[in-house]
């Protein structure tokens, strides 16, 4: 696609356009596109060819299986992209690094420094390279990644600076004093959401009443969902987490609710007293700080999605040794979740097992448990036909 390169400027960028080609061809290229008759070149583009080593022939640490004690990292090990180059960078650095040290001091090998696919987008990429290999410059995408849910940028020192510090790579206290204040502030701030019960009506009531004490210009209302009003439902009660939970609905929204019933009268909120024993007493001026805003906001709001991406990998982690059905057609309307990329290799290489399927380079995790669900429907759906006709058989007997 075509990407300006500035506000103040006609310049634009031909995103995509491979530049291998002598400039007189580029320019003839270029202009095959509508609306780029007339374009002119201010720089042609280029590629810069290069060797690798085949990345299957590294560890998990990045060391080469054959000599002990090279590590490699960047466009060597088949890879494209400053960012993915640091994230090897980052996993080799370390572990020659500390072997060396180990080493020269005359101290046993250390414990590797490995990243898993569940706990870094670098684990899916090192994981991805020395397991399946790359036919082509990799470039690591959310959609190569089984736990993209999980693996989010507000959760990004939850996963990985304990790591870090007991490898030797994070030595700064005040840091490590940082994660734990934010750990314990997230546990903290879904407590007080799960402990605060209201009635469907009173949270749609109070979100009325904030909405015009604020002058808020949007009028919908999301609290109460489709429940609002509804007989029958009077009594039934939510949480401040199931309400968060919601679309549309914010956690500044529904803790400043909780603070105004909690300032209103304490003594009869409907709260358990156990779980809000130590927060419900404080000042509630330090209810969820800008620093961990987000991340309780994701966690609460994403809890069901991880729920269903946790089993949704269980059920394939089971699945590796079933087989896939010869006679399935591997298209767009069967498979349309797929891109073109994998529905081609996938009916070339026609996979017997999702062992074998998931050894496919640039078939995502995603895609893999797609191609699970629909086996293993299609399969139920033959057991009940089967089961039916012998009914029917029985029946005429």
């Amino acid at each position: 696609f075509l990407e300006p390169e500035g506000l103040n400027t006609h310049i634009v960028y031909p995103n995509g356009m491979s530049g291998p080609y002598p400039e007189e061809i580029q320019l003839k290229i270029l202009r095959t596109m509508t609306g780029l008759g007339a374009v002119e070149i201010v720089r042609p583009g280029y590629d810069v060819e290069y060797d690798f080593v085949n990345p299957q022939s590294l560890t998990h640490t990045l060391e080469t299986k054959k000599i002990g004690g090279l590590y490699l990292a960047g466009q060597i090990c088949g890879t494209t992209g400053y960012e993915e180059a640091a994230a090897q960078g980052v996993v080799a650095g370390a572990n020659a690094g500390k072997a060396a040290f180990c080493a020269s001091n005359g101290m046993k090998a250390p414990s590797p420094f490995v990243l898993g696919r569940d706990g870094a987008y670098i684990g899916v990429l090192i994981d991805d390279l020395v397991t399946r290999g790359t036919s082509e410059p990799y470039r690591m995408f959310t959609s190569r990644s089984e736990y993209r849910i999980s693996l989010r940028a507000d959760n990004a020192d939850f996963r990985l600076t304990q790591k870090a510090h007991d490898f030797g790579l994070v030595v700064d206290e005040e840091r490590m004093e940082a994660l734990f204040t934010r750990e314990d502030e997230l546990d903290r701030s879904i407590e007080r959401l799960r402990s605060v019960r209201l009635f469907v009506d009173e949270w749609a009531t109070r979100e009325i009443k904030m909405k015009e004490d604020s002058d808020n210009q949007n009028t919908d209302l999301y609290m109460g969902g489709s429940a609002t009003g509804r007989k029958g439902n009077q009594g039934k009660m939510k949480t401040g987490e199931e309400v968060l939970k919601m679309p549309h609905v914010t956690l500044q929204d529904v803790e400043l609710i909780m603070k105004e019933v909690i300032h209103e009268n304490e003594s009869d909120l409907d709260v358990d007293n156990d779980k809000l024993e130590s927060s419900i007493h404080e000042d509630v001026s330090t209810f969820t700080s800008s620093h961990s805003y987000d991340t309780v906001e994701a966690t609460v709001k994403y809890s069901s999605y991880l729920g269903r991406q946790e089993r949704d990998m269980e059920s394939w982690r089971k699945a590796q040794g079933l087989k896939i059905p010869g006679d399935i057609v591997y298209s767009h309307s069967v498979f349309p979740t797929l891109s073109s990329e994998e529905i081609e290799k996938l009916d070339r290489i026609r996979p017997v097992t999702f062992a074998d399927a998931s050894n496919i380079s640039g078939l995502t995790p995603q895609s893999l448990v797609y191609l699970y669900n629909f086996v293993s429907k299609r399969g139920q759906f033959r057991d009940r036909e089967r089961n039916k006709r012998a009914k029917e058989r029985q029946q005429l007997e």
